[in-house]
């Protein structure tokens, strides 16, 4: 019983953690999110791999002009001026048909664009 009593005790201190475990938070990187509705959104999430992303300082491209090179232009040069950006929400993307990863150069892009 004593030993019981020292491990409980223990991990009160601290000495064997709280007790709880707890999940890290993973840091939101920067992506460009497709969808099967040519949705092209441009945001912060965690998890990269669900059916349904949840992003967070999302902006839509409405449209992007023919130097982006394809969408995958805006993943890695960012938008252009002559691209029409809209502004920022938190949204659920679904239907999505791909995830790429932005490049700090397109982050700052992204976030300094206007319509």
């Amino acid at each position: 019983m004593t030993v019981c009593a020292i491990a409980i005790d223990d991990k009160v201190k601290g000495r064997y953690g709280s007790g709880m475990t707890t999940a890290k938070k993973k840091k939101p990187i920067a992506v460009l999110v497709t969808t099967a509705h040519k949705g092209v959104f441009f945001g912060y999430c965690t998890n990269t791999k669900a059916d349904i992303i949840a992003l967070t300082g999302a902006r839509l491209c409405v449209s992007w002009s023919a130097d982006m090179e394809g969408f995958m232009g805006l993943a890695s040069k960012g938008p252009s001026n002559s691209c029409r950006i809209g502004p920022a929400a938190d949204i659920d993307v679904r239907d999505i048909t791909s995830v790429t990863k932005v490049t700090a150069e397109a982050e700052k892009k992204w976030l300094a664009a206007t319509w």
